[in-house]
């Protein structure tokens, strides 16, 4: 019948310039958020934003009917034989946040529940209004928020983070894509994802590999710098900036994709405290202690400490208690002892772990500036790691590697931790929380006791 459908629906030349459409069988409704801009002279000001769910979570089905576009044998053939036409016949829907995904709001709290019946993790993007995404300019600001990682364990990763991604999800700039930031579309990052489904106002058809019912890869993805203000659990944290030659949203293929070769420096010039050299630092009990909350700050430095000028520095500090926590100081031969990121430091670290330094290659702290000072739009995620266990954040990595060779060891948790099979059995009910944020000027954002 869908091929008739479809036939009909031409002939009465319906199908034209409408692409990547938005379903009718569930309303949008956008969870309330929250968040604060804040000023030396006038406090801190609150504003009422919204979430959106990204559209990679989204169902994706027929214009016709309830036919889902995607299935566990890849693209359905006959809706999205190619990109374009896929684009056509196909809509994102709304969806129902708190008993689909475990995704609710509270005033200023956001909290990200990992398993929700059959739904494994998610991403949502903060929003200016019910269809662009706030975008934040940080230069000479910083950013504040107040984050509860008690229950996530070994193996899982609740992130908030900045990507280069269009206010408007990319609508304007592609024809194609009707959907646009009320759905979530647009999504880019430093990895160059292959998964997601559309890029550019297409499907990502051509070459999918389907891995379930609603995931594969495909020959394209989906570029952008990043910059990961906390990626964690309640064992490891990490700060890393990530830069691409192009900041902007850019579709790849082929040897573009690969990472930190192509058009992405994929591995970041990370600052993580057990892995610099301090294993006490952040933990259960610890100087951070992570069974309880506490609020995360980061700074953005410039050259001439205005927003004009050149990112030179990304600082950080905690505040738990009333009392501020100043950053670890770096403790690993050859890197200066040091609690910031300075390209100076990214180089030195590099050199240490014998590695290359692709953020370098990349453009640096100058290029992931550029990216701050036209604007980035912040997300939110809970995810585990089906490839790596998440061994990169929270334990050794490679997990071959010895672990007395600097740079390997990450994290307090075991090389065989972290696989997605055991995760939510072993750990009930595993949720992120992200409370508080707030923006604004140097030193205004926190008041400590």
């Amino acid at each position: 019948m869908v091929d008739i459908q479809i036939a009909t629906f031409l002939l009465l030349g319906v199908v034209g310039v409408a692409a990547q459409q938005v379903g009718t069988y569930i309303p949008e409704n956008h969870p309330l958020l929250a968040t604060q801009s804040c000023t030396a002279s006038g406090g801190c000001t609150t504003s009422s934003s919204k979430i959106v769910l990204d559209a990679n979570r989204r169902w994706i089905h027929s214009t016709l009917g309830t036919t889902s576009c995607l299935t566990a044998n890849g693209w359905d053939p006959t809706l999205c034989p190619d990109g374009i036409t896929c684009a056509n016949y196909c809509a994102l829907d709304g969806v129902s946040y708190s008993s689909t995904y475990g995704i609710t709001t509270s005033g200023s709290a956001l909290r990200l529940q990992f398993v929700t019946g059959t739904n494994i993790g998610s991403r949502v993007f903060l929003m200016a209004d019910d269809t662009h995404y706030r975008t934040f300019q940080l230069l000479n600001q910083e950013l504040a928020f107040d984050v509860d990682v008690s229950k996530l364990p070994c193996g899982l990763n609740g992130a908030l983070y900045f990507v280069a991604m269009d206010a408007d999800g990319g609508k304007s700039k592609y024809p194609g894509n009707r959907a646009g930031a009320k759905y979530g579309t647009g999504y880019c990052d430093s990895q160059c994802p292959r998964d997601v489904q559309f890029i550019n106002g297409q499907a990502n058809v051509q070459g999918w590999n389907a891995t379930s019912a609603t995931t594969g890869t495909g020959s394209y993805g989906s570029c952008c710098t990043e910059l990961d203000i906390w990626e964690a659990n309640s064992n490891a944290a990490a700060l890393t900036p990530h830069t691409c030659t192009n900041n902007a949203q850019t579709r790849c293929s082929g040897s573009n994709c690969t990472s930190n070769t192509g058009f992405c420096d994929a591995d970041g010039c990370d600052f993580n405290s057990f892995r610099l050299g301090n294993t006490t630092f952040l933990g259960a009990g610890m100087s951070v202690d992570t069974t309880k909350t506490f609020t995360v700050v980061t700074q953005f430095i410039t050259s001439d400490n205005t927003s004009t000028g050149n990112l030179t520095e990304i600082r950080r500090f905690y505040v738990q208690n009333g009392n501020v926590i100043p950053n670890s100081v770096v403790n690993v031969t050859g890197i200066g002892a040091v609690n910031s990121i300075t390209d100076p430091f990214c180089s030195q670290q590099k050199k240490a772990f014998i590695e290359t330094n692709y953020f370098a290659q990349h453009g640096g702290l100058a290029q992931l500036g550029q990216a701050l000072r036209t604007g980035m739009v912040l997300a939110f995620s809970i995810s585990d790691d089906p490839a790596n266990h998440m061994l990169w954040l929270d334990s050794n990595f490679p997990p071959s590697a010895n672990p007395a060779v600097p740079g390997v060891a990450r994290g307090m948790c075991s090389i065989t931790s972290g696989n997605p099979a055991d995760v939510g059995i072993l750990n009930p009910s595993p949720y992120v929380s992200f409370l508080n944020i707030k923006f604004g000027s140097i030193g205004t954002t926190f008041r400590p006791a």
